[in-house]
């Protein structure tokens, strides 16, 4: 009796200590909560029932975990074709970061160093001199470089490449040398890019401009591949962004949404010119602009970012080179800066605007300390922010650039209200 008393005791514990099934925790998001969830639909439809954009979607993950989708309106009025998930976009300057990482896989194989002067590469830019102004005669003056143009300075467009229709004389030439005429292949580019004088002396300004072009060049050049066969097989084949690309092809056509110009509060009107840029065969594969892409294919890009350059077992990037392009690479001595003051507390990494300090007005642009992003002429956006491990991806399809304050607004749903703290 003793000795059954004393093995059911052993059974009695033995089972206790059995470890129970264990749930599966679900964490709850931070940030993209049920009512910033909430905000975000108002926002976006909003815009859309105000005829102020045509259609809008948008895609944001957390933690690993996709927390946000929706779209509204639509990305053909005329075809009465909705926005939705699989709606293929013009993304313009957001193809400059998918330039930029492919030029830094180049960069951990060692083949350049950042402030090596992009001659070394590019002989076109070997004999480059700085415009200082016209003479009675309107003939352009210039003086000879104080350095060379590195490439430190082609990713984070302190360059000096003219980009402005007014300057007096150097315009003109530029005009005239009609570097990104889609008919040119990218070294007749930097061939015409290499005749005209640049802006100002290199490291001395920021101003936004081709020089993400030119590391497309740079790319083709040092790996001796084409541009576009690069970017795919080390960026965007390896992330499975297979719809990210320059041509789009008939049987996706239907998925191509159209471009809306907004004249007025209201009004907008579709855009007649940009299409055949992506339906036809063009020699020039810029670094700047000319992808298209779909919500799912960026947002895998911008979780390689976020991961610190890996996705699904497959790396891109190493983590130190993400945090190098994430930081801040302008001086405080360049002072002149543009318009990229409108942006908020930010500065410029490499092919990213890089937030240094928090908004210190409700007027300013949401966002965490430590954010890197960019967007596109067409108003697309994206950004990464790696406190929060937090990516988001917003999608439409408007000219001008972002005037009716969708950015603002759509950050400010996602993060809450003025000011947003973690």
């Amino acid at each position: 009796m003793k000795n059954l008393f004393y093995l059911f005791a052993v059974l009695l514990i033995a089972s206790s200590c059995k470890e129970s099934p264990q749930k599966k925790v679900i964490k709850e998001p931070l940030v993209v909560t049920a009512s910033a969830k909430a905000r975000i639909d108002s926002v976006l439809k909003n815009f859309v029932e105000a005829k102020n954009i045509a259609g809008v979607s948008a895609l944001i993950f957390e933690q690993g975990e996709e927390v946000y989708y929706n779209a509204f309106g639509y990305a053909d009025i005329n075809a009465n074709k909705l926005m939705d998930r699989n709606t293929i976009v013009q993304i313009y300057s957001m193809t400059k970061p998918i330039t930029g990482t492919a030029l830094m896989t180049l960069y951990e194989e060692g083949l350049f160093k950042l402030d090596d002067p992009i001659s070394k590469y590019l002989p076109e830019f070997s004999n480059m001199t700085v415009y200082t102004g016209v003479d009675s005669k309107g003939n352009v003056l210039t003086a000879p470089l104080k350095r060379d143009i590195s490439i430190r300075d082609i990713t984070r467009h302190t360059a000096g490449f003219p980009n402005r229709a007014d300057i007096p004389g150097l315009s003109k030439l530029m005009i005239e040398a009609d570097a990104m005429n889609r008919e040119n292949t990218l070294a007749q580019m930097g061939e015409k890019m290499g005749e005209v004088p640049l802006w100002f002396q290199p490291g001395t300004q920021w101003e936004y401009g081709p020089s993400v072009d030119v590391q497309a060049l740079l790319v083709e050049r040092i790996s001796g591949v084409p541009y576009s066969e690069y970017v795919g097989a080390h960026v965007l084949d390896p992330l499975k962004m297979i719809e990210t690309r320059y041509f789009i092809p008939e049987e996706d056509r239907d998925r191509f949404a159209k471009l809306y110009i907004r004249e007025s509060e209201g009004k907008l009107v579709q855009d007649s010119i940009t299409y055949s840029n992506y339906t036809e065969h063009w020699p020039l594969t810029r670094g700047g602009s000319g992808l298209t892409s779909t919500l799912d294919n960026y947002m895998r890009f911008a979780q390689m970012l976020v991961n610190d350059g890996s996705l699904d077992s497959v790396q891109i990037l190493n983590p130190e080179t993400v945090k190098l392009m994430a930081t801040n690479q302008l001086a405080d001595s360049v002072t002149e800066r543009s318009w990229l003051p409108t942006k908020g507390q930010v500065g410029f990494g490499i092919d990213f605007a890089v937030r240094v300090s928090p908004p210190k007005t409700p007027e300013e642009n949401n966002g965490m300390v430590g954010e890197f992003y960019w967007d596109g002429a067409a108003s697309t956006l994206f950004w990464v922010d790696p406190v929060n491990k937090l990516t988001a991806v917003l999608f439409v399809q408007l000219f001008p650039y972002d005037q009716i304050g969708l950015h603002k607004q759509f950050r400010d749903a996602v993060y809450g209200p003025y000011p947003f703290k973690k």
